[in-house]
């Protein structure tokens, strides 16, 4: 179907800094254009000194909405009328739905996450967890797994403070929190390696081929799910290929998160089948 431009075309888009690497305005495009939806989703190149100015264009412009990348997760919290539930633990912001000069933010990659999960891993609630980092998207893969119902996650990072703060913050996401989420200095990991069935890193660590490990990757197990939230086959997923682990890249969470965006702004079922094409492209 090829896209003709008219007064009736709705505009969607994605705000980060920098943008111009995404993955988003392909395989969204492509869905609006299998649905037969007049509308086109745009990359928005905004400096963070320029996110307020930026937020009140969706309304000036009457863009539909917008996908948040970073650095704008957090920030555009402030911007914003309304948050969902998951914002309110997770505490960023990856999807806005303007209705009418009303902007909700949504966050996706929790949904995404664990829909991606799926695709290699059938039952969530009772396998044990290593979650490596404590960020944004760590906390994240963290809001996904909790509401699934697991019941044991190693949270390993640098500093165990942040790994303190997010089990205060989810606090009341479910009471038992402390005895779920188990810190874990990242120098450790190996010591917990033994107790745990799936692998997860949410850090940047092996984005540049030059990163050094984040632990001794031949401790891996052939038992093990390996899953990097990083777009491509990074030095951790290389060992668990060769180790025959079953392991997967972040471009299934990336495709499900789209998926949960563009059903939130338009109330149709996504037609994920064409996205993951298009993106595997």
């Amino acid at each position: 179907m090829k896209l003709f431009i008219n007064g009736k075309t709705e505009v969607y888009g994605i705000f980060g800094y920098p943008v111009k690497h995404s993955k988003s305005p392909v395989f969204q495009t492509a869905a609006f254009q299998h649905l037969k939806i007049n509308a086109v989703y745009l990359p928005f190149t905004v400096k963070p000194e320029d996110l307020e100015r930026a937020v009140y264009g969706i309304r000036a412009l009457s863009i539909k909405g917008v996908n948040i990348t970073v650095p704008h997760k957090e920030e555009v919290l402030k911007y914003v009328n309304e948050v969902s539930e998951e914002v309110k633990y997770i505490g960023a912001a990856n999807t806005i739905k303007n209705v009418d000069g009303y902007l909700k933010a949504y966050n996706t990659d929790a949904y995404g996450f664990i829909e991606g999960l799926r695709e290699i891993l059938a039952q969530i609630h009772n396998k044990r967890f290593l979650v490596i980092g404590a960020g944004g998207a760590s906390r994240a893969v963290l809001y996904g797994l909790i509401k699934e119902g697991v019941q044991k996650i190693y949270l390993a990072n640098r500093t165990l403070k942040k790994a303190h703060e997010i089990i205060q913050d989810f606090s009341n996401l479910n009471r038992f929190i402390k005895d779920i989420i188990v810190p874990v200095p990242l120098n450790d990991i190996e010591t917990f390696l033994k107790d745990v069935d799936v692998i997860i890193n949410t850090t940047s660590v092996g984005l540049n081929d030059k990163d050094k490990p984040l632990f001794d990757y031949d401790k891996i197990e052939k038992r093990h799910i390996v899953i990097d939230i990083i777009y491509k086959k990074t030095a951790l997923l290389k060992k668990a290929e060769e180790k025959g682990c079953l392991w997967q890249d972040g471009l299934p969470m990336l495709l499900y998160q789209g998926a949960k965006a563009f059903e939130i702004w338009t109330g149709k079922k996504a037609p994920v089948d064409i996205m993951r094409e298009i993106l595997l492209k």
